[in-house]
């Protein structure tokens, strides 16, 4: 099947979604004051970067309270989709301690396993290279340093903004759960707020018996903290131009499950691969796999987390995160972890891959992204989750110089610039674009790249964007075991068990185009964890195919927006409850 221009396969960017993201999801004035709501600070996300800011900036005005009061009776609010903080939320994640440490000095990590969300310190480590199905050589950690994760701690993302949520409340935030940020609101080139989403609208749209109609909400600073493919976030860089003269962002997708297992698992394992992925340069396989232990000190249980991240410019079509960690758990390595245990949990995330070249501007009039909505994720390290502390803990400190003290937002990104965050992102700045060429093709300058700490190669290496990459129907699928829904399991059992909740009769929020070639029908449907896209059985084989939408299913992970559609905000309190992940 060629594309549209006649040249080769298609690419999901030929199809690119029905969105005008500025016309529709900017607003361009504000409601008649009685018919909002008048906050000082709104932070748009309820995850680890937003609420690390919301408790940050609530420390530093508790020290101040003539600014606490001109913030009024409302100074900092934190907008969450979710139904609880932390629902959406999912990483892998072994945490480096810092910067957590030095939002809440006066906990100990004992006190972070009491409180639920942290699992053990890592003593032990091992990497693997996996040929097959049935071999692993071990890989010396010096080898690969930016894996070396002794003394970090292994955390459930969802449980920690939980906690950090409670501190935050108590602290003096208004918590809105269960509520959208649907529009940016842009007053004479300035963010001066954000309008909630309606609720009880039907799938058509039209208002039923318990409608509520959305609300502007006003702020003096927007914090956009909404983690990867941000709705407003996305909007937000088209409106201010913030990644002129950066690399495009490029994403991968990860997908978890948390066992309950009967031998405690006493390391951190990564492995490099190739298997499952491919080694052919043809299939545009990047990724790698993690086994990490957990220890619920409340309750004794020993429990693993297991997951698998693939890059997003993949070639191959059947290319599926979700049946590739299936067949991850057949190896003999995995089998002798897990085996004779319980799956307890499952969940699915995008991230952001691009690293320091992709990273947009920061700031603009009103406003600030933190966290993953920066991009602020090292991939060669698969770390996140300091960095989003860190720079929530920047961002809440500028906010309070600006109001205290007027400077200028932009003072945040120079925070940044010298924090920790650019100095880790910055020397691992050229590690993965080399494997775009292929893991067997980039490996080699990858690995040059993280040993000599980013001075090999020189210069700014580009990326090429996800969805402009030409798809195949390749032969990737024929690998994926069939589930036996005790040890592998289908797509639709594991939503099931991530608590999603979205109403049958909800509007649909997922935007692609519904006629497009086979090929990237294809990608869909294998690309997406939860069963959204579907192919009807009676669709021809060759040409352009129907596709079926079951967006209540949809987890919110966000790959479709990587590869040709576009991930709009649902309905406040829909998708998953995510508790372990």
């Amino acid at each position: 099947m060629a594309a549209p221009n006649g040249h080769g396969p298609p690419a999901p960017s030929d199809f690119p979604p029905p969105v005008d993201s500025v016309g529709e999801f900017i607003k361009r004035e504000l409601d008649d004051e009685e018919e909002r709501i008048e906050v000082g600070v709104a932070i748009v996300g309820g995850g680890t970067a937003g609420l690390a800011c919301a408790n940050r900036l609530l420390q530093l005005l508790a020290e101040d309270e003539a600014l606490l009061e001109r913030l009024g009776e409302v100074p900092v609010a934190v907008i969450e989709k979710a139904k609880t903080c932390g629902g959406h939320t999912l990483s892998g994640a072994v945490m480096r301690p810092g910067p957590l440490q030095k939002l809440f000095g006066d906990l100990s990590r004992e006190d972070w396993r009491r409180e639920r969300f942290a699992f053990g310190e890592v003593t032990k480590e091992s990497i693997y290279a996996l040929p097959n199905a049935k071999a692993k050589l071990p890989v010396p950690l010096a080898a690969v340093p930016n894996f070396r994760n002794h003394g970090n701690e292994v955390v459930s993302v969802s449980a920690l903004a939980r906690y950090q949520a409670a501190q935050a409340e108590e602290g003096g935030a208004y918590i809105l759960t269960e509520t959208a940020a649907s529009q940016l609101i842009v007053v004479d080139g300035r963010v001066v707020g954000v309008r909630s989403g309606d609720k009880g609208r039907g799938k058509d749209g039209e208002p039923q018996g318990n409608f509520e109609p959305g609300t502007d909400i006003q702020a003096q600073v927007t914090v956009l903290a909404e983690g990867s493919w941000g709705h407003l976030t996305g909007t937000a860089i088209k409106e201010f131009e913030l990644a002129d003269g950066r690399e495009p962002q490029v994403w991968e997708l990860g997908v978890k499950e948390v066992w309950k297992v009967e031998k405690p698992l006493d390391r951190v394992i990564h492995t490099l691969g190739p298997w499952p992925l491919k080694a052919a340069s043809k299939y545009g396989h990047v990724g790698g796999t993690w086994l990490y232990p957990m220890k619920d000190f409340k309750t004794g249980d020993d429990l693993v987390s297991i997951g698998l991240v693939v890059d997003l410019d993949y070639a191959d079509a059947t290319t599926s995160a979700h049946d590739l960690l299936q067949q991850f758990k057949l190896h003999p390595l995995v089998k002798g972890i897990l085996g004779g245990g319980e799956r307890v949990a499952w969940g699915a995330k995008a991230l952001p891959g691009g690293g320091y070249w992709s990273m947009p501007k920061l700031s603009m009039p009103g406003a600030l992204l933190v966290g993953d909505s920066g991009g602020m994720v090292d991939a060669a390290a698969l770390k996140g989750v300091h960095h989003c502390i860190s720079s929530g803990i920047l961002a809440g400190e500028a906010i309070y110089r600006s109001l205290r003290h007027g400077e200028t937002l932009e003072s945040y990104e120079r925070a940044v610039e010298e924090s920790s965050i650019g100095r880790e992102l910055y020397r691992v700045r050229n590690t993965r674009q080399p494997l775009q060429k292929g893991f067997l093709r980039g490996a080699p300058l990858s690995g040059a790249a993280i040993m000599s700490r980013g001075r090999v190669p020189r210069g700014r290496l580009a990326w090429h964007v996800d969805d402009q990459v030409p798809l195949f129907v390749g032969d990737t699928a024929d690998g994926y075991p069939k589930p036996d829904g005790t040890y592998t399991f289908d797509k639709l059992s594991s939503v099931y068990i991530s608590g999603n909740a979205t109403r049958d009769d909800a509007p649909n929020h997922i935007r692609v185009h519904r006629n497009v070639p086979r090929e990237i029908a294809e990608a869909w449907r294998w690309m997406c964890p939860a069963g959204v896209y579907e192919i009807p059985e009676d669709a021809p084989q060759r040409g352009f195919v129907d596709v079926t939408v079951n967006y209540t299913n949809c987890v919110q992970c966000g790959a479709i927006t990587a590869k040709g559609g576009r991930l709009t905000p649902p309905e406040g309190g829909d998708g998953p409850l995510y508790q372990l992940t």
